[in-house]
């Protein structure tokens, strides 16, 4: 059974096998900066890392996410915290927070004003909005892998793709069309080790890419995954791991 397939996270696997999501992560708290007994959110919290993090930085932090799967392991990881399941689309908050954070979530929101508008509304006045995600270009090479072997199995993987990765200035636009002002954007390269030696590729798509495969058999599904390895080897193989295609878009921004 593939890890993520028709909205179902496997929340052991990803903890076991995609723990540098939440520790390339850091890097984006760095950047948010949390402030002694701020309110933070964290949206797309996955298994609650993120928000201990911030925690012991001393805010007060929330987590959210659209998977019972990965919040039911939060919870039990961190029961002292508080974590929710929402819809990153359509969500909404009693209270206004200081600042709403996410972390390699938000390229999987593919209606991204909704997101942006409701992220507006859960932040005070003077709040920021400080993300990592997939950007213009994310995982060309993998995409373009999946795509040539479904392909071959008559599949249009172009109809099953999940994620919405936007260039610099779609993403600016959208932000300030909905009263933000962007302080700092960033896209860039960000060739990425999975974990797992030579299963890390195997890993990936089975945590990311399960929509993908879910109609194969698992004797087809093992004959795709090869030919995919097959395919990528020589760009993303360095002898001893797999090395992700990753672009990313890192930003911070404020409420006018």
């Amino acid at each position: 059974m593939n890890k993520q397939s028709e909205g179902k996270w496997d929340a052991d696997h990803y903890d076991n096998n995609m723990s540098y999501v939440s520790r390339l992560g850091k890097g984006v708290v760095g950047l948010l900066a949390p402030k002694q007994n701020e309110r933070i959110l964290d949206l797309g919290c996955g298994t609650g890392e993120l928000v201990n993090e911030i925690v012991q930085l001393g805010a007060d932090c929330r987590g959210i996410d659209g998977s019972e799967e990965m919040i039911a392991q939060a919870r039990t990881k961190y029961p002292a915290l508080g974590f929710e399941v929402a819809d990153g689309h359509s969500f909404r908050v009693v209270e206004p927070f200081d600042a709403v954070f996410s972390n390699a979530a938000l390229h999987w929101m593919t209606e991204p004003e909704r997101v942006i508008e409701s992220v507006r509304l859960a932040l005070r006045d003077h709040g920021r909005f400080v993300a990592e995600f997939g950007g213009k270009g994310n995982i060309g090479a993998i995409v373009q892998a999946i795509s040539e072997v479904l392909g071959t199995l008559g599949i249009d993987a172009g109809k099953l793709n999940p994620w919405y990765f936007p260039a610099i200035g779609a993403y600016s636009s959208l932000l300030e069309k909905h009263g933000f002002e962007v302080r700092s954007m960033e896209h860039y390269d960000r060739p990425t080790p999975l974990d797992g030696g030579v299963n890390g590729l195997r890993h990936w798509l089975d945590a990311f890419a399960g929509m993908f495969f879910a109609k194969l058999d698992v004797m087809q599904r093992e004959e795709a995954y090869v030919r995919c390895e097959q395919l990528l080897y020589a760009h993303l193989f360095d002898g001893e791991q797999w090395i992700a295609d990753y672009r990313r878009l890192r930003f911070a921004a404020a409420v006018n």
